[in-house]
């Protein structure tokens, strides 16, 4: 039964995105013609791969759309949360005669009166063990498997925290560094927007450009690249990443004297001089100095 669950969702379900395939997930473990499922939270998250606040979410407008209902007074394995597919339960029935169609919307029976609960014990379905034991259907709020449900906080315009990015992210996990989306849902952002994260942080120490460069040069490193990408179009953080990485391996470090030079001999190696020009210099001013054997 759960492939034709399923097929009811691929063909006729209004869902789009991760709520479609919350759905799709719940429908396949429908065991029977009833079209009751169960699940929890942390498992959709995993076959979904979203975060468990966004399957809360999408299971909140398939339960508002009526192609999902909750049932609060059936338990399923390990405490996991009853579901049914109503719609699909009704196509089902049609398409096996089952379906009275002289009974109006408002003489049809509970969605829970009518479940052949002996049915449901065999796939670890059973009644919840509650004081006020009548069959209801849970509507919008759907609570958290175990947990009671906490009423949201009010949103807020802004943040709290100035050093907080305005854009949000689905998993805790993920860092909100560098992050603005496109209407095609890839982050984007300019030159000026980016910013060094500690991965890149972690590149100049290990590849030696912070103590080749010193923090005076790295910044005026980082200030000439800004300049020269400001009329760039934006592009991903990680190509800005790359590019900014790219610079800063082919920036030389600032000028300090030439301690092989002897004084007076020669002359002193110009500012912003390369390696190779300052190795050269040292080179020629070797070569001036005496060596004993002039007749």
């Amino acid at each position: 039964m759960s492939s034709e669950a399923r097929e009811w969702v691929w063909e006729h379900s209004s869902s789009r995105g991760t709520a479609r395939l919350v759905l799709l997930s719940i429908a396949d473990r429908v065991a029977d013609e009833q079209c009751v499922s169960w699940a929890s939270l942390s498992s959709l998250a995993k076959r979904t791969r979203a975060s468990v606040s966004t399957v809360r979410e999408a299971v909140d407008r398939l339960v508002r759309s009526g192609e999902l209902e909750q049932l609060d007074d059936l338990t399923g394995p390990q405490r996991s949360t009853v579901y049914r597919l109503p719609l699909a339960a009704e196509t089902m029935a049609q398409t096996a005669g089952e379906e009275d169609d002289a009974q109006t919307p408002a003489e049809k029976p509970d969605a829970t009166s009518a479940l052949k609960i002996s049915a449901l014990r065999r796939c670890g379905i059973r009644p919840r063990e509650v004081l006020d034991s009548r069959a209801r259907v849970r509507k919008p709020a759907v609570p958290e498997t175990g947990r009671p449900r906490r009423n949201p906080a009010p949103r807020r315009a802004g943040n709290r925290h100035s050093d907080v990015p305005e854009t949000g992210r689905q998993n805790r996990s993920e860092p909100d560094l560098n992050r603005r989306y496109s209407s095609g849902g890839t982050a984007v952002l300019s030159a000026a927007e980016w910013q060094v994260d500690p991965a890149t942080h972690t590149w100049l120490r290990q590849e030696g450009h912070l103590d080749r460069l010193g923090r005076q040069g790295l910044q005026a490193a980082d200030a000439k690249w800004r300049a020269h990408r400001a009329d760039f179009k934006p592009r991903t953080a990680d190509a800005w990443t790359a590019d900014w990485r790219s610079w800063v391996a082919r920036e030389h470090a600032p000028h300090h004297p030439n301690p092989h030079t002897a004084p007076g001999k020669g002359p002193a190696p110009a500012g912003g001089m390369t390696r190779v020009e300052a190795h050269t210099a040292a080179l020629l001013a070797a070569l001036e100095e005496p060596t004993g054997t002039e007749g």
